[in-house]
């Protein structure tokens, strides 16, 4: 700050120099004005000017300072209060750019919320007709067409239910309900939604429980273990996938392992990143790159730790890393 404010009066301190300089440039010019007494005058000038300058920098630098410091969060109670009229100039524009912002961000939020409030009533009646479509479905007799429309028909339903939890993660914190949840009944409902995709590729599950139960909330980790089988059945052709749990260090270790087309090393560290796809499949049109993003995010305040390890042509190992009770003590709404 002090190097900003010296810059700042530095042509009021020219000025003053350029002044001296000339005053005793005219005495040695001029032989009947003595030199000695001017040059002790300019010295004194030069003394209470320095002094003057250190007085004047705390006085004329405080409001700045607390400019400087002030966190952009629309608060001004912590800018110090106006002195000089630059300064109240400089504080009134503050104070109409920053309730022209709130008034902003107010309405924007409000518009957020309508959106999200729409979105999630639109996708709530969507379902009422899909619903009814799967019943329409399950009445064809021809297994052909059956299987076809019920795999379209799945595409659908997970689509719909990615974009429904999408909008919900921002508030996810107000709607856990951390309890011992079983992971067999979890696990059997999210393969029997896939069930006529997995016959259609052929694909099997080899399901093995050591640990039968996981501490967190089941809606929420229905969501992620459905993205992690969807995207196992996706890559995977006429293969098992195998899913076993089992206790580490008084932890439940959750592993979905698929034989797919795996994983190439150089997407690994990004494949959670929101719309990340793929540098190797371009061609894969289907995907968002949202699922495991999605599910990163999630697990995020349900303090699961996810892990993955792949390799490509042999296929992916996911593991969920569930924590211990005494973890969920700072979650609030449980």
């Amino acid at each position: 700050m002090i190097k900003n404010y010296l810059i700042e009066r530095r042509s009021w301190i020219l000025l003053f120099l350029v002044i001296q300089a000339l005053i005793l440039f005219v005495s040695f010019l001029d032989t009947a004005i003595p030199f000695l007494p001017l040059l002790y005058i300019v010295f004194l000038s030069m003394l209470v000017v320095s002094l003057f300058l250190i007085f004047r920098y705390q006085k004329e630098t405080r409001f700045y300072q607390s400019l400087a410091e002030w966190e952009n969060n629309l608060d001004l109670t912590n800018i110090a209060a106006p002195e000089s009229p630059f300064e109240k100039m400089i504080e009134q524009c503050i104070v109409n750019q920053t309730e022209w912002l709130k008034k902003e961000a107010s309405q924007n939020l409000l518009m957020l919320e309508q959106e999200k409030d729409d979105l999630l009533a639109w996708i709530h009646e969507v379902k009422t007709p899909l619903t009814a479509m799967h019943l329409m479905i399950d009445r064809l007799d021809n297994e052909r067409m059956k299987a076809q429309l019920i795999h379209e028909w799945l595409r659908i339903h997970l689509l719909l239910d990615q974009q429904l939890h999408q909008k919900r993660i921002p508030f996810m914190e107000n709607d856990l309900y951390i309890e011992e949840t079983d992971l067999k009944t979890l696990l059997f409902k999210e393969i029997k939604t896939l069930q006529s995709w997995c016959m259609q590729k052929g694909i099997g599950f080899d399901v093995e429980l050591d640990a039968a139960a996981a501490l967190t909330d089941a809606k929420w980790l229905a969501f992620i273990i459905r993205q992690l089988l969807t995207n196992a059945v996706k890559y995977s052709e006429t293969s098992d996938i195998i899913i076993t749990s089992h206790y580490k260090d008084g932890q439940t270790v959750l592993e979905v392992t698929d034989f797919g087309r795996g994983i190439d090393p150089k997407d690994l560290p990004r494949i959670f990143d929101k719309g990340f796809t793929s540098t190797t499949s371009h061609h894969d049109h289907a995907a968002t790159g949202m699922g495991l993003y999605l599910t990163k995010r999630i697990a995020k305040p349900l303090l699961i730790e996810m892990n993955v390890q792949s390799r490509p042509g042999e296929g992916t190992t996911f593991t969920l890393t569930f924590p211990k009770k005494n973890d969920f003590v700072h979650i609030a709404g449980m």
